[in-house]
Formats: C-alpha cells, sequence, structure tokens
C-alpha cells in the first residue's frame, strides 16, 4: 500500500511522486540542456530533474559570464553516498566557471540539534570537506565558510550579519507558518540565516554586486529557498538577482524510504570499508525479486522498486551496462543475490580508490579551511 508522502525540510517520508510535487512546489520539469550536462549522469538521467530560473544560470554559462553556485552543509553525522549528488554538482559547476560559496552550517545544527559549535567544525572538515576534496573540489574559486565566523575580514562578516538582521525586517509571522506550518524563534533565525547565506554572495563586498546566483537542493529544501526568493525582493537599498535553484531526487535508502545520516543502517558512509559495504547491502538493501529462485526465474524481478538497481542508476556511468542489469532483472536471468553483488564490487572498488584520495586530501586541506582543529581521533 502506497504510504502518504511527508516532504518538508525536517522530514520526508512516505512514496515520493516527483511529478506531483513538481506541480505542488511550482517548480518547472528540466528541459533540454547544453550537451555538456548531458555527459554527466545527474542530468541524463534526469536525477536533478526541475529548476526555478535555471535559463538565468544557463546563459552565464554560455557567454563565459560570472555566476555563482551558493550550497550548505548540514554538519551532523557521516557523509555518506547520498550526499554525494550534491558534491558530484559542486565539482561539475566549478569546472563550468562558477564560484562555489559552501556554507557550513553550525548555527544551525546548535539551534536545531543542540551540537556544539566545535564539534560541527570537526565533523564539517573531516566528513565532508576531505571527502569534498577527495571527489575533486578545487581551492580555486571557492568559499568554505562558517556561520558562527563568517570572514576574518571584518567588512565581509558585518555585511553577511547585516544582511540577515536587516531580512529579518521583510518576512511576516504568517509567510514563515505559510513556508514551515509549525515555527519556533530557533527555526526562524534559522531560515533567515539561510537566506542570508544564499543571497550574501550578491552584495557589494563579496562578489562586487548582483550576480546570477543558483542553489541546487533536493526537492525538500524548496521552503527556505521560496522564502529568500520573496524576501529579496522587498528588501530596500539591495538589488538582489532573483535566485535560481535546481532539484534532485532522493537517493532511497537501504531498506526505501529516504536516506537518513541518523540512521547508519540506511546508507553507506564513504569512510565504510568494502567489507562493510558488502554487509550492508547483502543484509539491508531491499530487494524488488521473488521469494524463490524459481519464482524469480519465471516472473522475474521489480528493478523499479529495487534499492540495489536504484542505487546503480546513481554511480554507474555506462548506459549500456546499467540498461542490461534492468532486462535482466526484470526478465529473471539476474537474481537478487547477483545484483546485490554487482553493486558492491561497484561501491567496493570506488571506496577503496576513494579512501586512497581521502589522505591526499588532508594535505591540501588548509587551502580550504582555514585553522583547523585536532582531528586526530577521527578516522
Amino acid at each position: 500500500m502506497a504510504k502518504k508522502a511527508v516532504v518538508t525540510p525536517w522530514e520526508v517520508k512516505g512514496d515520493i511522486d516527483y511529478d506531483k510535487l513538481v506541480k505542488e512546489f511550482g517548480v518547472s520539469p528540466m528541459r533540454e540542456l547544453p550537451a555538456v550536462f548531458n555527459k554527466n549522469l545527474l542530468f541524463r538521467r534526469n536525477i536533478v530533474f526541475a529548476h526555478r530560473d535555471i535559463q538565468r544560470i544557463l546563459e552565464a554559462v554560455k557567454s563565459k559570464k560570472k555566476f555563482v553556485m551558493m550550497t550548505g552543509l548540514m554538519p551532523t553525522g557521516r557523509f555518506h553516498i547520498g550526499h554525494m549528488i550534491l558534491a558530484q554538482q559542486m565539482i561539475f559547476y566549478q569546472k563550468l566557471g562558477a564560484k562555489l560559496y559552501i556554507a557550513v552550517a553550525d548555527v544551525e545544527a546548535y539551534l536545531a540539534r543542540g551540537q556544539s559549535i566545535e564539534e560541527s567544525r570537526k565533523i564539517a572538515i573531516e566528513e565532508y570537506v576531505l571527502n569534498y576534496i577527495a571527489l575533486g573540489l578545487k581551492p580555486e574559486n571557492c568559499e568554505i565558510y562558517f556561520q558562527s565566523d563568517r570572514a576574518k575580514d571584518s567588512k565581509k562578516a558585518n555585511a553577511y550579519y547585516r544582511l540577515q538582521n536587516l531580512l529579518s525586517g521583510h518576512a511576516t509571522f504568517n509567510e514563515f507558518k505559510a513556508v514551515y506550518g509549525e515555527i519556533s524563534p530557533g527555526k526562524m533565525l534559522a531560515a533567515l540565516l539561510q537566506a542570508a547565506d544564499m543571497l550574501h554572495p550578491q552584495l557589494p563586498e563579496f562578489e562586487g554586486g548582483p550576480v546570477p546566483t543558483f542553489i541546487p537542493v533536493g526537492i525538500d529544501q524548496d521552503p527556505h529557498i521560496r522564502l529568500a526568493r520573496d524576501i529579496s525582493q522587498r528588501i530596500k537599498g539591495h538589488k538582489f538577482i532573483q535566485l535560481s535553484s535546481t532539484y534532485h531526487r532522493f537517493m532511497p535508502g537501504l531498506k526505501g524510504g529516504k536516506m537518513s545520516a541518523s540512521d547508519p543502517l540506511s546508507f553507506v558512509a564513504l569512510t565504510d570499508s568494502p567489507t562493510e559495504v558488502k554487509k550492508k547491502i547483502n543484509k539491508y538493501a531491499f530487494s524488488g525479486g521473488q521469494a524463490t529462485v524459481e519464482e524469480h526465474r519465471k516472473k522475474g524481478g521489480n528493478p523499479d522498486v529495487d534499492v540495489s538497481y536504484q542505487w546503480l542508476t546513481f554511480i554507474e556511468e555506462d548506459d549500456k551496462k546499467l540498461e542490461k542489469v534492468y532486462k535482466d532483472y526484470k526478465s529473471g536471468k539476474l537474481l537478487t543475490g547477483e545484483l546485490k553483488k554487482i553493486l558492491s564490487d561497484e561501491l567496493g572498488k570506488f571506496l577503496f580508490e576513494h579512501e586512497k584520495k581521502r589522505g591526499k586530501a588532508r594535505n591540501v586541506l588548509d587551502k580550504f579551511v582555514q585553522e583547523k582543529p585536532d582531528t586526530s581521533h577521527h578516522r
């Protein structure tokens, strides 16, 4: 039986119908994109499936004009394979010429989860930044900062916090309730800080003035973007170019539903060993196969609900290979155990190489984040 979907910035559950969300949230489906995008499986396979005002960004790419990609990370928990979707987009757009602004939401982690600023910093560096670098992030044209400590340059820091305060004068309580439902002062503050994160690259102190800016997110984060878009157009004394955004599908958790950093059995972390990965996939990956081998050979499996197949659509580069797996599984030629093995092998190889790259990433960490704390007790 279909489970009723809940999609909010704080909770995602149930069976998600992306076409319905496109209508509900008033976003546009992704249409024809320039050729360079189709070389990237996230766009080719419609994993990045919808947008608001992407045209403005495509124009900037085409005419080689300056544009900004702004994103953030919530430093609570391990960096898992679902987080990789965003990291891959960061790296893709950086190659296309974007200036990256990456906010570590340490203030939000304190307000929403009660996590200390120090702990957030450690997790951000060990779990996120090191993995970003290992995946291919470059220090040029990339600014990683903490919400609690925006910049050493006082002019920049003042401009960022001033913007948050000014934005608060242009949002109403009813608007917050309409966007978020249940609201608390902490949530309001976090939302205003997020709006400042999204908009501040366009201040004179940062990129010299208005610049096309976009935010890639999972569709659950859209309320934050809607709020920032609305209040940015009311603020006096600043002319912001309206924010653009793109939306990607969720990678399902191992047992189905959304992958969650708070449930270690729903994901594979990028620091898991190939042995751990194999164990997790064999034990927990939700199967679309039949109850017995005989039945499976006769009726075939359902790749559309099988988590191992779903994961392959996010990581297997070769379209032909993926199509063969789909057909063989559907026809019953490929068994569930064999499909799990294909995924385990793919991920195992990738993680083995990734671990080596993480080791090298430590050597260049100071090019991305200043004054790193002692993280030697972390893996």
